[in-house]
């Protein structure tokens, strides 16, 4: 079975800056990969090289089969879905959730003079019920706080049933209750069999689902670590890719980080376990 996607010695350059640097990355059918790192670690570029949004300045980028450069990006595009601010920005506060939703199928923002068939409105109100927002249908999307934003986002982006899923920062500005609501949906999603290739930036590991199965550490536009996420995402990896030493804690398939205590606090908390890697 061929590679979801597969990048290789990647790198992206603009003036004065290196956004990338030599990547190399292979996602195979049926994984689950969260990409953690800091601000300015280059996740947002990867994202956009992935979802056939940026050529890569040198290097070879194979996604879905297809070769950025020696394809038509406007039909691979349609192929993955992809949710992020910038997706956000571009929809109409006016615009109801059911049309945000429905408009997916002409790869559009902002109904206009498109027409859709009953299969689309089918599918539309289907990813709508299962994503918890049916009934929001007739609201306007500036009028959504921002978990409504994020699941009907999610919707909209499963709308065309894509071959690959790309959630940027899914959890960014949520209060603890919403982001435990979208990380159990997001469980559900990554079991599912019928589910799309998905890929999750994040800066934070209490941001990982349950059900992800590989984890991808980047740093300065380096990839630090990648592979399995039970024996990659270790406390040593987390202190390479923050640049200070992390404690790491799992439980229950979920993870939680904090730095670690140094001098005479840390004496006093030598005995705490840590089963994912120690102190870095």
């Amino acid at each position: 079975m061929p590679a979801a996607f597969e990048l290789s010695k990647v790198s992206v350059v603009r003036p004065g800056k290196l956004l990338l640097d030599d990547v190399s990355w292979t996602v195979e059918e049926g994984d689950r990969w969260v990409v953690l790192g800091p601000n300015g670690a280059g996740k947002t570029t990867l994202l956009q090289i992935v979802g056939a949004a940026m050529h890569p300045t040198t290097g070879e980028a194979h996604i879905l089969g297809e070769q950025l450069g020696r394809t038509a990006l406007a039909e691979l595009r349609t192929r993955i879905g992809h949710t992020s601010t910038k997706v956000a920005d571009r929809i109409p506060p006016g615009e109801s959730v059911r049309d945000t939703v429905l408009s997916a199928a002409h790869a559009v923002t902002g109904r206009w003079n498109e027409e859709y068939d009953p299969e689309d409105v089918k599918r539309a109100e289907q990813t709508m019920g299962e994503w918890g927002v049916s009934g929001l249908a007739r609201r306007t999307f500036g009028t959504l706080s921002e978990g409504e934003r994020k699941r009907v986002l999610i919707a909209r982006a499963l709308m065309t049933d894509p071959e690959l899923l790309l959630l940027d920062e899914p959890g960014a500005g949520l209060d603890l209750g919403a982001r435990e609501d979208l990380l159990a949906s997001l469980d559900v999603l990554s079991e599912s069999e019928d589910a799309p290739v998905l890929v999750m930036v994040s800066h934070h590991v209490e941001e990982i689902p349950a059900g992800f199965t590989h984890v991808l550490l980047m740093r300065a536009g380096r990839v630090v670590a990648q592979g399995p996420i039970e024996s990659t995402l270790t406390a040593e990896n987390l202190s390479m890719t923050f640049g200070q030493r992390i404690q790491l804690d799992r439980e229950g398939g979920r993870y939680a980080a904090r730095r670690a205590a140094y001098g005479r606090r840390a004496d006093r908390s030598h005995d705490t376990s840590d089963t994912t890697g120690g102190n870095a």
